[in-house]
């Protein structure tokens, strides 16, 4: 893209509407219009913002350049939506041909890998595409095959290896034999269709993890740092180390996760008797009313998990209490649906507004399953179906709450007296579960 100069004309945001709107027939699309400089022949064109919503996916920026005195032009998209909290890294095993057809969303910080390959397309060489597996690979090709000629007549040595590189890629998009495609993506962004949604795809493994601090510097939230020896460290923009008090509410400016709009974040820890300290967080858009909250356990891992099985025996059921952790995994035996810990955010709310919150979770995050894709029948069956739990039209259903940090619970309103449709069990954490957590590579003993 060009580079920027002033900004002359436009459009522009009047406060009134979200930053980032969907396209609409009946309107005219409003556009932001910068001077910007020409790097064909130096003087001044003209580029044109204008920020939009794909529908079922994210806010994007599209840009436009064009110079009047050298007719150059050339345009870009960039995304507009925020770095999500956690990154994301999937492991889709490819076995027949109909597996490269695959939709998926790959951001320019996500990575691509075929390890039968040793294949890699680096973060940040590529924009940000809605492809297949086919569609990447095929890019890839595409670039290879550009200067083959010359390279054929200047280094034949070089350009063998890759002519050969360039034939094994061909076989990887006829599936001679199967080979696994790995999408990491640590700003979170990305996503990989799941045809069998909402029900697990046995070849499709996600995982959300927490970013490293050289991830955060690569995304630029975080900065490095000298220690008082010289050493390089890593430490959050703009972090704060002042303590927060349990009557203190934090304001932090932030932005819709729906129109991208400024708005703020509040934020205040809490005592729950009984159980934890908590941290509530709530967000509240004046643009266009999105409302959001969010609950965070302020205490450490508990020694063991916990399980609870509620069986909903009426429609009285559905207005309990519940509190799920980040790290909890939420199970619907009766619709063989399991929700995977990271793929909900912790909060504190009712049975019903959780399973609401999973059936709005599972439209957004799930755009492939929409139209006129093949697993449409299905997917609105099981919504349907998770509808009728919520609305109490389906009885003796059972809720499977299980959190192997040990920090989510039930409500049992017959406290402390025996609760006959819910069953609580604390159990030892496997290895795995454990290494999930992280705590298995914590040393907490003879550090001096």
């Amino acid at each position: 893209m060009a580079s920027e100069s002033n900004s002359v004309a436009c459009g522009g945001n009047d406060g009134s509407k979200p930053l980032f709107r969907d396209v609409n027939a009946d309107e005219e699309p409003e556009t932001t219009e910068i001077e910007s400089l020409c790097m064909q022949c130096g003087k001044n064109g003209v580029t044109r913002l204008m920020l939009t919503r794909i529908p079922m996916f994210r806010e994007v920026i599209l840009m436009s350049f064009s110079c009047p005195h050298c007719n150059a032009s050339n345009n870009e998209i960039q995304p507009g939506a925020p770095l999500q909290d956690t990154g994301v890294r999937y492991s889709f095993r490819v076995q027949q041909l109909q597996d490269i057809n695959r939709q998926m969303v790959k951001s320019e910080y996500a990575s691509f890998y075929i390890p039968e390959l040793e294949f890699e397309v680096p973060a940040k060489t590529q924009k940000g595409v809605i492809s297949t597996v086919e569609g990447i690979i095929q890019r890839t090709i595409t670039a290879l095959e550009q200067d083959q000629i010359i390279r054929r007549a200047t280094d034949p040595v070089t350009a063998a290896k890759i002519d050969e590189f360039i034939s094994k890629l061909k076989e990887y998009l006829e599936v001679k034999s199967p080979f696994t495609v790995i999408l990491d993506d640590p700003a979170g962004n990305s996503f990989v269709d799941n045809p069998y949604a909402p029900t697990n795809d046995p070849c499709l493994a996600t995982e959300h993890y927490t970013r490293t601090p050289e991830q955060d510097l690569q995304l630029g939230i975080s900065q490095l740092a000298l220690n008082s020896d010289g050493q390089e460290r890593v430490i959050p923009i703009n972090s704060d180390s002042d303590a927060v008090t349990p009557d203190e509410v934090l304001s932090l400016p932030s932005n819709c996760p729906m129109c991208n709009s400024p708005c703020e974040n509040k934020m205040k820890v809490v005592k729950i008797p009984y159980f934890k300290e908590v941290v509530i967080m709530s967000l509240t858009c004046e643009t266009c009313g999105h409302r959001s909250n969010e609950i965070k356990t302020g205490g450490g891992v508990s020694e063991k998990g916990v399980k609870f099985t509620l069986t909903i025996a009426s429609a009285v059921d559905l207005n309990r209490d519940v509190l799920k952790s980040e790290t909890a995994i939420v199970i619907v035996p009766e619709l063989d649906f399991e929700a995977e810990s990271g793929g909900l955010s912790g909060r504190f709310t009712t049975v019903e507004g959780l399973l609401s919150s999973i059936k709005t979770q599972l439209v957004s995050a799930n755009p492939f399953s929409m139209g006129d894709s093949n697993q449409q029948l299905k997917f609105t069956e099981f919504i349907g179906k998770l509808n009728e739990i919520i609305t109490g039209s389906l009885l003796n259903v059972h809720i499977i709450l299980d959190d192997p940090a040990g920090n989510s619970f039930i409500q049992n309103p017959y406290a402390p007296d025996h609760d006959p449709c819910l069953v609580v069990e604390n159990y030892v954490r496997t290895y795995e579960q454990n290494d999930t957590l992280g705590l298995n590579d914590m040393k907490t003993e003879n550090y001096s």
